[in-house]
């Protein structure tokens, strides 16, 4: 029970931390930390007795998921060289470079167990750029790329670290060997992720009951970790894959209640799933550093010291991108908007998947001896996220506004308006449609028709030039009419709420009519 206890102690706390830090204008992960860290030093506080084994599995793939539910293939596929250009190559680079930093100012770390450190240290969050990104309006190729970067380099990093693990365990592992499992694992691993896919897919259109599905989806990256885990394939891209199949084939118009459920649910559980994780961590290294003994002055240093070649690195492989893409060779993109790189190259800070892959490590190798600087290797890890989710996460919004970067919101208005039309083109097909076929008569029709136009009016007045007078007479209009409404909504449901709570009423009925309120009100939400 103690165990419990803490655990929903430090998720609480970590959620409460997470409204504080958007209100604070500062990375939450940051707060969460040392919340973690202050109840670790409470006095009788017990250790958290948990199982390496269990941290990667239990935490890592439902954030996969959540991530990886918000992206598709197409995505990849149209940005996929500066993808692969940061998420594989610059990982392994980042990786080389940090193991022999490690291994030169830190000589009782074997060169195996460093390489676990650049394996550990190497792929950025995804998260904390998408939070800055969405709150600051960067352009969206950019932030595509940014995140589907933070999506497949984690597919690099936990092959490699699995490598590196095995290696440091087993005593030996060869160059041939490696490469074979690195082949092996991406392709099992597609095959297992697009086949639970396939399964949840047709689980999904047996069950008409959006809680059932949202459930069966809530198992979905547990079943393709685990199975590609089983078979010693890459857990992170089943997941991946498994996700955009899932997103790709569930395209039912009418379940509406399924996306809102879903939805909600996934936004929920990666919040309170961020935030346990970092405090976690904040309480974890209380006992990370009592392990480390007197030698924490000497480890801070050098942990200071990898985070500054994690920047370096990261940086300078943005510069040869801009050279490269100069002379037509990469991301051409970045040799023709040097600013783009710059922002790309600061936009590198460690996450969630630095954290759980440093206290997933195992405690023995083989023989039974202790793993060789695991509390040394996991209190580098957590430094490294700390130093630079303070360096560059309180440092980036600046950064990005002295540029001037940002959306081009004109490209992005039109874009915007371009899909509102065929979704407008789509109903009123349909409607002439049903009324060819007789199912409506033709006054109804022509009530509806003009109904729908003048409501598609002012929905796509919402992304028209605000300059205009006219436009913007009907957006006042609209947003006073807007107003008018939830007010309305808002006395409804109060007058409901009130009738739940006294006698004589029936709660489950009440229920239903709040739910139609609910919906309504959702459907009142303008496109974000």
């Amino acid at each position: 029970m103690e165990l419990v206890a803490i655990l929903f102690a430090l998720t609480v706390g970590g959620l409460l931390l997470t409204a504080a830090a958007e209100w604070m204008r500062i990375p939450a992960p940051v707060l969460i930390c040392l919340y973690g860290l202050a109840l670790g030093l409470v006095p009788g506080m017990p250790a958290l007795d948990l199982n390496p084994e269990h941290l990667l599995p239990v935490l890592l793939p439902p954030l996969l998921w959540a991530a990886a539910r918000k992206y598709s293939w197409r995505h990849f596929a149209a940005n996929w060289r500066p993808i692969i250009f940061l998420a594989v190559v610059l990982v392994f680079v980042t990786a080389a470079a940090v193991a022999l930093l490690a291994a030169t100012i830190s000589p009782v770390l074997p060169l195996t167990a460093a390489v676990v450190l650049g394996a550990i240290c190497a792929p950025p969050d995804a998260a904390a750029v998408s939070a800055i990104a969405d709150r600051l309006g960067l352009p969206r190729r950019l932030v595509t790329i940014l995140e589907g970067e933070g999506l497949f380099n984690d597919v690099t990093a936990l092959t490699l670290y699995n490598v590196a693990v095995i290696g440091v365990v087993t005593g030996s592992v060869s160059a041939a060997w490696s490469a074979g499992l690195f082949a092996y694992s991406a392709v099992v691993a597609v095959a297992i992720g697009i086949g639970v896919g396939w399964v949840l897919v047709k689980l999904g259109s047996l069950v008409d009951d959006s809680r059932v599905t949202t459930a069966l989806g809530l198992t979905g990256p547990y079943i393709a970790f685990l199975l590609a885990d089983a078979v010693k394939a890459s857990g992170v891209l089943a997941v991946i894959c498994a996700a955009f199949y899932l997103v790709a084939r569930s395209n039912d118009p009418d379940d509406y209640e399924g996306r809102l459920v879903q939805g909600s649910v996934w936004e929920v559980l990666e919040t309170a799933l961020n935030a346990l994780t970092f405090a976690l961590v904040g309480m974890e290294l209380v006992d990370i550093i009592q392990a480390v003994g007197d030698g924490v002055g000497d480890l801070l240093w050098k942990a200071l010291a990898v985070a500054g070649a994690v920047i370096a690195v990261r940086a300078l492989w943005l510069g040869l991108a801009i050279l490269l893409g100069r002379t037509g060779i990469g991301w051409k993109q970045l040799g023709e908007h040097p600013r783009l790189a710059v922002v790309t190259a600061w936009a590198g800070m460690r996450g969630v998947v630095t954290i759980v892959t440093a206290l997933a490590l195992p405690e023995t190798i083989a023989d039974g001896s202790p793993f060789p600087g695991r509390e040394q290797i996991q209190f580098l890890s957590v430094v490294v996220v700390i130093a630079t989710l303070l360096a560059q996460g309180l440092t980036l919004p600046g950064l990005i506004a002295l540029l001037g970067v940002k959306a081009d919101t004109d490209k992005e208005t039109e874009a915007l308006r371009a899909i509102m039309i065929e979704s407008g083109k789509a109903a009123t097909r349909r409607l002439r449609e049903l009324r060819q076929q007789g199912e409506i008569d033709d006054e109804v029709a022509a009530r509806m028709e003009q109904w729908y136009d003048r409501r598609a009016g002012q929905v796509a007045s919402l992304v028209e030039d605000r300059e205009d007078p006219e436009t913007e007479r009907m957006v006042e209009k609209f947003d006073a009419m807007q107003r008018i409404e939830s007010e309305m909504l808002s006395a409804s449901t109060a007058q409901l709420l009130q009738m739940r709570s006294s006698p004589g009423n029936d709660p489950a009925l009440i229920d239903q009519v709040l739910a139609a309120l609910d919906h309504r009100a959702v459907g009142r939400r303008r496109p974000a």
